[in-house]
């Protein structure tokens, strides 16, 4: 291990270039490009963002999913549970889980309404077809959709080409992994008119056992094309057939079974041995439509409107071992029971093995607009914002019941919860450049939104279903103002305070069901101060945050039934941290790239219950879970006649599992761990464009090694301990099998290749 970190010191490793969009002088791309300019940021911006280019994006993607080729910039962490960066993969920002990084496609909003999440899975191979990727790290500027809570991903899918093209990409390699994708366009036609678009196939075995994917997808654009005028209709959509492995592994589970093992499906057959559920499996489709307005209004005023659409239907399947029939709507049955000795009892069974299907369907559709004003000396201003509508539907079955002898209906659901929730924000920014590169930057938004679910849940108190019935709405004004000082060409300074709100997720309110926990929304002040420099061959950034929160939903390590995180207010709490980058390119053939975070995470007097004496502990100021102290990226690369070889690396610290503070609940028992252990993983790629091919008009093949020194390492987890009174005054973690202390831990895939190829007609 010491050798690995010596090395990766030395050869620093490239994160994606962050050059802007390559793109045309012409009006057309102008006008494209508006279609998001309403939720991003500039350079006369103070704030802390990174863009990513088409190129950028394209010379990584091989297959993975977004938060895979986002992971080297700067504060990320990405997990992946099937461990090779394909299936369900999860970004954090910050230390900021999911479910609060607002996530746009084109200025529309991608995150799911009711969890907040973004599902990468649904969208296979999505970065094939994107122009552009802006990240800004804290709230960043107004945008649509669920709040910003760590950052927002903020994405443009590409512009239609002049030309006619036709492109092939393919790539396979380690753990069955294999994509495919054809792209093409016709050009511009009749001076106005232009199609293009994309199908692929992504499938991977996984590294973990039973976690393959299987992923279909096409994206489709076309439109209408004149001076000042662009009307674009845009539709994508994904399915995606993946194994379940977000129940994770011990230690002792790794090292006695292997550190693949997969536990999810895990039963008895009827022969007493151990057996997997073949069909555990998540099978859910997406179909997204976006109609796009662009238009030049005078020489200072141009609007963009959308309107938007998309519906979604699926369902998880799994195995459940020894369920109580009640819950599931079923009539406790009898059956013979043979006992050692032959003796046979008639027995009534009230629990049994099962095999259940939860299924969801949701429509969410809406509006969002931006008119944006620019008048070519240092004054630029936007009024935005959209509506949004979700409509959502979620019910199970029952498909089978080990040795049932009473009346099973599949198709009958045995709970039904209905959803519906509006969004609605207005926001206006300012930013004016009032003296000498002084820049005054001035945003506000008002959002609302609207939330009711209703009907039974699949919770069962023992006598009758629990509902979910939940009616909130919530008024949230979120102010942002600040500075920013180009000193000269080369330095520049800023200075910003920005307010947030966010309201609790559908899994908050479900979580808290069995309690009288009531969970809140939550509210943040973040305030960043930057210094950038850029001469010609060498940049560097620096930020300062302190993220301020009251009643921050954090995680708290557990996992809930159905495999999802459970989230808790925790009162006051905060982020500070200082983001450093840089970039330096020696000669026109090499280029370094680094970028390091150090942060500090932090709940203020976190209070527990002690589960020997019931009283009420304050454990002081803990860590956060899942936020890294240290997170360092660097790149090194070279390009030279043709060929293009880099070398990444990643060094991640150590994370706690829950908020409690504790490094274990019982010392010396391996399987005893709440932390995940910190870890430096090297990835390499050496990719050669041919010069000159007479029957294409490029043709690039590479080899990418990733984990390339073999680290064993995990890149996500949950954990659960219990809190009781150490005898003198203070508290410790323990395990008591009562109440089922664990820690699992997600494996990620030990060195493995991939090959590509991509060539262009």
């Amino acid at each position: 291990m010491i050798k690995t970190y010596l090395l990766g010191g030395v050869m620093l490793m490239t994160v994606p270039s962050l050059e802007a969009q390559t793109a045309s002088d012409s009006s057309r791309y102008y006008l494209e490009a508006a279609q998001v300019v309403g939720t991003r940021a500039s350079s006369s911006t103070p704030m802390a963002f990174t863009n990513l280019s088409k190129k950028a994006l394209s010379g990584i993607n091989f297959g993975q999913d977004i938060p895979f080729l986002l992971s080297l910039t700067p504060s990320v962490t990405m997990s992946s549970d099937a461990g090779t960066g394909i299936g369900y993969t999860y970004l954090r920002i910050r230390g900021t889980d999911p479910t609060r990084i607002n996530v746009t496609a084109n200025g529309i909003p991608l995150n799911d309404a009711e969890s907040n999440s973004i599902y990468w899975v649904n969208m296979g191979d999505f970065a094939s077809t994107l122009g552009s990727v802006q990240v800004q790290r804290g709230v960043g500027t107004s945008t649509n959709g669920s709040g910003a809570f760590g950052a927002s991903v903020n994405m443009l899918t590409e512009a239609i080409y002049d030309y006619p093209f036709l492109q092939v990409d393919a790539s396979a390699g380690s753990f069955g992994t294999h994509k495919e994708s054809v792209l093409f366009g016709t050009g511009m036609m009749r001076k106005h008119w232009a199609f293009s678009g994309r199908l692929s196939n992504i499938g991977s075995d996984g590294y973990i056992r039973r976690a393959s994917s299987d992923l279909n997808s096409y994206f489709f654009q076309g439109g209408y094309f004149a001076d000042r005028t662009i009307v674009k209709f845009i539709t994508f959509n994904g399915t995606e057939r993946t194994g379940h492995a977000w129940d994770y592994a011990t230690k002792s589970q790794m090292e006695n079974l292997g550190r693949n093992y997969n536990p999810s499906g895990k039963y008895k057959d009827a022969d007493g041995k151990t057996a997997f559920y073949k069909n555990q499996i998540d099978n859910y489709h997406q179909q997204h439509y976006q109609l796009i307005w662009n238009q030049d209004l005078t020489e200072m005023f141009n609007l963009n409107l959308a309107l938007h659409y998309t519906h979604g239907n699926g369902y998880y399947e799994q195995y459940k071992t020894n369920r109580k029939l009640v819950e599931y709507r079923l009539q406790p049955f009898m059956q013979d029971v043979v006992d050692k000795n032959g003796l046979v009892t008639p027995m009534l069974m009230k629990k049994q093995d099962l095999i259940r299907r939860k299924y969801s369907s949701a429509d969410f559709y809406g509006t969002v607009f931006s008119l944006n004003y620019e008048n070519k000396n240092g004054l630029e201003a936007t009024l935005g914002g959209g509506w949004n509508k979700y409509d959502g539907l979620h019910y199970g079955h029952v498909l089978w019941v080990r040795n049932y002898l009473g009346a099973l209906n599949p198709e009958q659901p045995y709970y039904k919860n209905y959803a519906h929730k509006q969004d609605m924000n207005i926001y206006g920014r300012v930013n004016y450049n009032f003296w000498r590169g002084l820049s005054m930057y001035a945003d506000l938004q008002y959002r609302y939104v609207d939330y009711k679910m209703y009907g039974p849940s699949d919770q069962h108190n023992g006598s009758a279903f629990v509902p979910y019935n939940v009616r909130a709405n919530f008024s949230f004004f979120n102010p942002k103002a600040g500075m920013l000082w180009q000193i000269n060409p080369h330095h520049a300074a800023y200075a910003s305070y920005a307010m947030a709100h966010k309201e609790p997720t559908r899994n908050d309110y479900e979580q808290a069901i069995w309690s009288t926990y009531t969970p809140k929304s939550e509210r943040l002040n973040d305030f960043e101060l930057g210094y950038r420099f850029q001469s010609h061959n060498f940049s560097a950034a620096a930020n300062l945050y302190y993220m301020l929160y009251k009643d921050q939903f954090v995680l708290t390590g557990e996992q809930d039934q159905n495999g999802e995180k459970v989230a808790r207010n925790v009162g006051n709490s905060y982020r500070r941290g200082l983001e450093l980058q840089a970039a330096w390119t020696p000669t026109n053939f090499l280029r370094w790239d680094a970028n390091l975070t150090w942060s500090h995470n932090r709940i203020k007097d976190y209070k527990v219950v002690l589960d020997d004496t019931g009283e009420t502990f304050n454990l002081g100021n803990t860590p956060i879970s899942f936020s890294p102290n240290l997170i360092f990226n660097n790149t090194f690369s070279a390009n030279w006649a043709g060929f293009r070889a880099s070398l990444q690396s990643q060094f991640v610290g150590e994370q706690y599992m829950t908020n409690t503070g504790f490094r274990t609940f019982d010392a010396g028992n391996k399987d005893g761990d709440l932390t995940i252990d910190k870890y430096f993983v090297s990835n390499f790629d050496l990719t050669y464009t041919f010069p000159k091919i007479r029957f294409a008009k490029s043709l690039a093949i590479g080899l990418t090694m990733y984990n390339i020194f073999n680290e064993k390492y995990e890149s996500n987890g949950s954990a659960n301990t219990q809190v009781k009174s150490n005898g003198q005054g203070g508290a410790m973690a323990y395990q008591d099998a009562k109440w089922n202390s664990y820690s699992v831990y997600s494996a990620q895939a030990p060195a493995n290749f991939l090959v590509h190829l991509s060539i262009r007609f």
